[in-house]
């Protein structure tokens, strides 16, 4: 397969609603879209990142319209995170509709819904004949793609077509929010914090470790993800640890005596921005450790403990 990279949206748009196989930017990481309505397609995001069945996809819309296509039911906090942050780096967990197959779902009867804060996207969206399903645009268990560079590194000639947008504002994936129990629960940390939810829906709560052997009602939380091929080592701030090796440094404060390659980030912004980019760099410059200081469990810090954490696999 011979994957094509185009900057226009209706010619993905295009590709898309012919049951093809699109990558595209976000503002959070970029996503590999299949449209909900084709069987094939949707496998085929499976196969090209090489990622499990039973975790479940999160489908993307450009507009209200969309996403009722999509759910059967919507609690009135979701409604109320709806209104203050779609669009936006948040996703909400709902009843699905008949229109989403269990392919997208993992077999549960919910699904992950989101409206992208970006023009590319939106216009890309608004051209699809249907609900967009998509997960991250890069292979499976490694960092999330924040470039079309980093799309093609992963999965050209895996899929029919990129569409080239700039690099992602945010940098990592977005905040997952259940809106099916009796008040919302924080799945996954992104860039919406907990503070914020809870701001407009105040009885969020953050979710405890998943049960082993349960099927994940949210992408990011039951396989390895994340990881470079060189070990993420993650240091509280203040802790030091002397490089050994070929070694490199992302964080806030100093990068220890010795390393290799340093990244010294201004605010946590920036360091989100940076992180996925970073572990990519890293392994094309051969790097066989890189060490990442941990930030506050605060805002979009407690999104990036929980990646460093993933990729560091308890390093």
């Amino acid at each position: 397969m011979q994957t094509r990279i185009t900057e226009s949206p209706e010619e993905a748009a295009l590709i898309l609603n012919r049951g093809g196989l699109v990558a595209f930017p976000t503002e959070t990481v970029y996503g590999l879209g299949a449209g909900i309505n084709f069987p094939e397609a949707v496998e085929g995001i499976f196969r090209a990142k090489g990622r499990p069945s039973d975790n479940p996809l999160i489908v993307h819309v450009a507009n209200v319209e969309q996403l009722e296509t999509a759910v059967s039911e919507i609690s009135r906090d979701a409604r109320r995170l709806m209104e203050r942050f779609f669009p936006g780096p948040l996703t909400l967990v709902l009843e699905k509709s008949g229109r989403v197959p269990y392919s997208v779902t993992a077999g549960l009867d919910t699904v992950g819904i989101r409206c992208p804060a970006h023009p590319v996207a939106h216009e890309f969206l608004s051209l699809s004949r249907c609900p967009v399903a998509a997960p991250s645009a890069n292979r499976s268990g490694r960092p999330s793609a924040t470039s079309w560079e980093a799309v093609m590194e992963d999965l050209d000639g895996r899929i029919d077509c990129i569409l080239k947008g700039e690099a992602s504002r945010i940098g990592l994936e977005s905040t997952i929010v259940d809106c099916t129990g009796e008040a919302p629960v924080m799945l996954r940390a992104g860039a919406v914090g907990l503070e914020e939810l809870q701001q407009v829906a105040p009885r969020t709560t953050a979710a405890g470790p998943a049960r082993e052997g349960e099927t994940p009602r949210s992408p990011g939380l039951k396989y390895p993800h994340y990881a470079p091929r060189a070990t993420v080592v993650a240091l509280e701030a203040g802790e030091k640890r002397k490089p050994q090796g070929a070694s490199a440094y992302i964080g806030i404060g100093q990068a220890p005596d010795g390393t290799a390659l340093a990244r010294r980030c201004g605010n946590l912004d920036d360091y989100a921005r940076e992180l996925f980019g970073f572990f990519r760099e890293c392994d094309r410059r051969g790097i066989r450790t890189i060490y990442c200081e941990l930030p506050p469990e605060t805002g979009i810090g407690r999104a990036l403990r929980d990646r460093i954490r993933r990729a560091a696999g308890g390093h």
